[in-house]
């Protein structure tokens, strides 16, 4: 008897959370709702940081998706909307930044590292190449020596 009431309330709880993530809006046109859907997966949650605004259960993701349905309803065009939210949280809000001075090395900052990097390598490379091709050992006079008489040891025996 205990596990049956134990699975009841387990059941209604789990039902209540799942009922309480849920948003419910009425659309006047199709249109608005896909809109809806783009702009909340285009937009990131500032609480969260790695989740979109569409599939956060914070509260203020929660007002996002309210404040987005009102700009809608108002005929706020998709700029309109992202605008204001970059305006109120900034560019951290958006999971592709617009390209400014702000936000350059954002963008090109990764590929200036792969490409700084290639180059690096690439003069290492050449300057060994150079090395060998020149003939300049990398042994000392005496390292040279000594490595002769342990290679004419070795032959002795």
């Amino acid at each position: 008897m205990k596990r049956w009431f134990a699975a009841v309330v387990l059941g209604l709880s789990l039902a209540g959370v799942a009922h309480a993530a849920i948003d419910t809006y009425e659309f006047a046109k199709d249109g608005d709702r896909e809109r809806f859907r783009e702009l909340t997966k285009e937009l990131r949650c500032p609480k969260c940081q790695n989740q979109d605004i569409a599939d956060s259960n914070a509260p203020i993701a929660a007002d996002l998706r309210k404040e987005i349905f009102r700009m809608l309803g108002e005929g706020k065009d998709n700029q309109q909307i992202i605008d204001f939210m970059v305006d109120r949280y900034g560019d951290f809000v958006r999971y592709k930044p617009a390209l400014t001075s702000k936000t350059a090395l954002l963008w090109f900052g990764p590929a200036g590292l792969l490409l700084g990097g290639v180059v690096v390598i690439a003069l290492i490379v050449r300057r060994r190449r150079v090395e060998r091709a020149a003939g300049k050992d990398t042994l000392s006079a005496e390292e040279r020596e000594r490595l002769d008489q342990l290679l004419d040891k070795n032959t002795d025996d």
